[in-house]
């Protein structure tokens, strides 16, 4: 896992590589083992790298391939043996054993097609000097960020946004996103940030440089397909191709030069990952393998007891880290400006400190569970789609075991029913929270992608999709990169395994939410291997803060938000309390985020 910038000067200003050292000193976390730079006139490459597979120096960056190409890269091409062989087969000869030279062998060969040959996450660029172009692409669901800003004179990409901001500095608030974050709540978006024109390329897309012209295009290269034939096996069956799937999935993941750790809940999600895991690890007889836990102060949320259980049944190594109040305060600005974007809630500081204690262990690969709730339906506010989706007869079935499907009341499923399959309901709820803003700010919200979302609550399948492409699983994937990557560690999905994902998709709904429980299929599979008490816990946890103890009311957070200039101008009036807890810390967020930005209306 990496870091990658990229510089192209319209005007054909020669690039110089102490521009380019200053872009890959604003991430050297991403890639504290090796730097490197490429200039071709005003053309230029900088990489910082992680050494995750092959970690010699022939496999360092920026990689030159036969004199034809120059790749910088971020990520991991996990089948890259598989590739490797049947590259070897067409007569290409490999110098390393690295996925980077695989990579690049791959596009000489099947030119941009080579993206849909590739399992893995990854944001590249190539220099292709015999047709004169730039190749970029970015994985099939953004796993891997890609951020790039374009204007009358430069081109700029980069792993994050602070090495553009060395190039351009941009300082004024994309006021849709700003208020959509404040007020939809939406931080998940498909091409554009906070700043200002700087935008990121979206998921699944590639974009072409055309060195000759200075223009660009992106396009679409792939789609989430269903698969009927999955949609139609019975229950047993689909029990047995999850299982099958998934452990695929976890298999190619464990591809590493170096150690391996999973993250350790007490739900359902990261303990299937740890368990399968850890099953085929012992096989190999590894036992640095190791699951760590973050634990709260807050009892109720505290889920190290339940992870204990899990470590203990499967006999995994395992480590507790407890975060207290004045370690979240110490890390909270550094935290907001290794982000660079304002995120939801004080959750991502749980992963952070997560992420913390893995670097603190030696772990480099690490392994999570996210995309399992929006590819298993999860979330409670699931259940409006599944209630439309379905007859009168099976929705009182449902409803009757709702509480121990989402442990929520069949009046909350109600009222969540009606919420979000009305636009209508939704907006009207949004513009009253929106009741802070001055009314010429309410007036501009765009609430299309909000109805865009809520309509595909017709059809399941459009649902999910929108929620991995364009919704929820975007920023979720943009916090864990940023929460890994400020440690120097490469965290992998393997429920986002694209073979996966499209799998369970395409498998039965009334397998995923059955019999009074939500994600029935992988609780199916989960009991194999846990008790009860794991396997058919009903209540969702997640990562909660505990939000009492590290961050009490307080007047400095008032303080803090009614000094910031841009809420001051976004706002009816000071604020002297704000019930909601939520939106005080969007507010927060934003204020805190102003200042170290420098961010201006």
């Amino acid at each position: 896992m990496c870091g990658i910038a990229g510089l192209i000067y319209k005007d054909k200003t020669p690039v110089k590589e102490e521009t380019l050292r200053k872009m890959t000193d604003k991430m050297s976390h991403r890639g504290p083992d090796a730097e490197g730079f490429f200039v071709h006139e005003n053309l230029g490459f900088g990489h910082r790298r992680l050494s995750i597979i092959d970690t010699g120096e022939s496999a360092n960056q920026p990689f030159h391939f036969n004199n034809k190409h120059v790749l910088v890269f971020n990520g991991v091409i996990y089948n890259y043996i598989e590739l490797r062989e049947e590259l070897k087969e067409k007569g290409y000869l490999f110098n390393t054993n690295s996925d980077t030279e695989v990579l690049v062998a791959s596009y000489d060969y099947w030119g941009e097609e080579c993206v849909k040959k590739f399992n893995g996450m990854w944001a590249f660029a190539i220099f292709d000097s015999k047709n004169n172009k730039v190749f970029c692409s970015r994985d099939r669901f953004g796993i891997k960020p890609f951020y790039y800003f374009s204007n009358d004179n430069k081109f700029v990409f980069a792993s994050e946004i602070k090495p553009i901001l060395e190039i351009e500095k941009i300082e004024m608030v994309n006021i849709q996103i700003l208020l959509q974050y404040l007020i939809v709540n939406l931080t998940g978006h498909f091409n554009e940030t906070f700043f200002e024109g700087i935008l990121k390329l979206p998921a699944s897309h590639n974009l072409i440089y055309d060195l000759k012209t200075n223009e660009f295009r992106i396009y679409k290269y792939y789609d989430i397909e269903f698969k009927k034939e999955i949609n139609k096996l019975n229950l047993e069956e689909s029990i047995e191709i999850f299982e099958k799937k998934f452990e695929e999935s976890i298999k190619i993941r464990l591809r590493s030069d170096v150690k391996i750790g999973s993250a350790l809940s007490g739900g359902l999600d990261s303990p299937y990952v740890t368990t399968i895991a850890n099953k085929i690890i012992d096989k190999q007889n590894n036992s640095g393998f190791t699951a760590v836990t973050v634990g709260s102060l807050d009892k109720k949320d505290d889920e190290s007891k339940l992870a204990k259980l899990i470590a203990e049944t499967i006999h995994v190594n395992h480590d507790i880290v407890v975060p207290k109040s004045d370690e979240f305060r110490h890390d909270l600005e550094n935290v907001i400006f290794m982000h660079e974007e304002p995120f939801a809630d004080l959750s991502v500081f749980m992963q952070n400190f997560l992420m913390k204690e893995a670097n603190k262990l030696g772990v480099k690969v690490f392994l999570d569970g996210q995309g399992a709730d929006e590819i298993l339906l999860g979330y409670s506010r699931y259940t409006a789609a599944f209630l439309r989706n379905h007859d009168f007869i099976s929705n009182l079935k449902f409803l009757k075991k709702v509480k121990s499907h989402y442990d929520i009341s069949i009046l909350e499923a109600g009222k969540i029913y009606f919420y979000f399959s009305s636009y209508f309901v939704r907006k009207f709820r949004l513009q009253r929270r929106g009741a802070i803003l001055k009314n010429k700010y309410l007036e501009i919200i765009n609430f299309s992608k909000l109805k865009k979302l809520t309509k595909s609550y017709k059809k399941i399948f459009e649902l999910q999709k929108n929620e991995i492409f364009h919704f929820l699983l975007p920023d979720i994937l943009r916090i864990e990169d940023k929460n890994s990557m400020l440690f120097s560690i490469e965290s992998r999905l393997p429920f986002l395994d694209y073979t996966f994902v499209e799998t369970v998709l395409s498998i039965n709904n009334n397998y995923k939410i059955r019999d009074g429980w939500s994600k029935y299929i992988l609780r199916r599979n989960l009991e194999k291997f846990l008790p009860d008490e794991i396997t058919y816990n009903s209540r969702k946890i997640g990562l909660n803060p505990p939000v009492n103890h590290w961050w009490p009311r307080s007047e400095k957070i008032l303080e803090t938000i009614n000094n910031s200039k841009i809420i001051q101008e976004i706002s009816k009036k000071k604020y002297t309390f704000i019930a909601d807890r939520d939106l005080e810390w969007r507010l927060y967020n934003i204020a805190v985020w102003e200042k170290l930005y420098n961010m201006k209306l």
